[in-house]
């Protein structure tokens, strides 16, 4: 079969991919703390034997692909709430959350207390301090630019903050979640708490829909493209085959 349409299958696929990543932006334009993703594609070369590639082989076998996707870690603006639990963090940084898979990060910093008095995320998982859970009693509450939270000027406790060590690519868990490896995370140097506020989705609105309209016009030209070969491949059934 012409590696064209091989091509074209490629390219529809990749773009189909790339889609549902535009589209997951463009859903989470107002979700607070989002960190919209960037798809990058390559070219794949097939053959039997990789290491002895051939001009005529990347000529004719060489698809385009998707890489894969990266978060972008750009800030959102900070919009206040007057809510004296939410955080937002001015600078490189992330809230550590424990989830039941585990310790996630976060921009989130719409957090409450729970009935049990921990501090806890919008999911209701547990906001991490420098010494684990943090447990806030009854009272003013007030939390200073270092994370240090105090209730009636006593401490409670102090909110973790952490960054991603160079060359980490963290990935998306579901829409405000954020994994990486472990060994990957270290302090926040550049980072800042700003009580009363939140942060917005850094996915800007105008970009994230003409990214999302090329990536269809790019997914319709492969579909045009496969339709062309459906036909000729037809054509050269019914005329040339039986005359073979």
């Amino acid at each position: 079969m012409d590696s064209g349409f091989y091509a074209a299958c490629a390219g529809l696929r990749a773009q189909g991919q790339a889609l549902e990543v535009a589209a997951h932006n463009l859903a989470n334009l107002n979700t607070t703390g989002f960190r919209g993703q960037q798809t990058s594609f390559q070219s794949l070369v097939a053959t039997a034997r990789p290491s002895l590639p051939n001009v005529l082989n990347v000529a004719t076998n060489n698809f385009g692909v998707l890489e894969g996707t990266d978060l972008d870690l750009q800030s959102g603006s900070l919009l206040t709430t007057g809510n004296l639990l939410d955080v937002g963090i001015e600078g490189k940084g992330f809230f550590a959350i424990q989830t039941a898979q585990g310790t996630r990060y976060t921009r989130n910093g719409n957090f409450r207390v729970a009935r049990t008095g921990e501090l806890i995320s919008a999911n209701g998982d547990p906001v991490l301090g420098e010494n684990g859970i943090i447990r806030v009693p009854a009272g003013a509450i007030s939390i200073s630019a270092d994370g240090t939270l105090s209730v009636n000027s006593a401490v409670a406790g102090k909110i973790r903050v952490v960054d991603f060590a160079p060359g980490t690519h963290p990935v998306s868990e579901g829409d405000m979640l954020i994994n990486a490896p472990a060994a990957s995370v270290v302090p926040a140097r550049q980072a800042s708490l700003r009580q009363g506020v939140l942060e917005s989705s850094n996915v800007n609105a105008i970009g994230a829909v003409m990214a999302l309209i090329a990536v269809q016009r790019e997914a319709e030209m492969m579909q045009r493209a496969l339709s062309l070969f459906h036909t000729e491949f037809n054509r050269i059934a019914a005329n040339d085959l039986p005359h073979v």
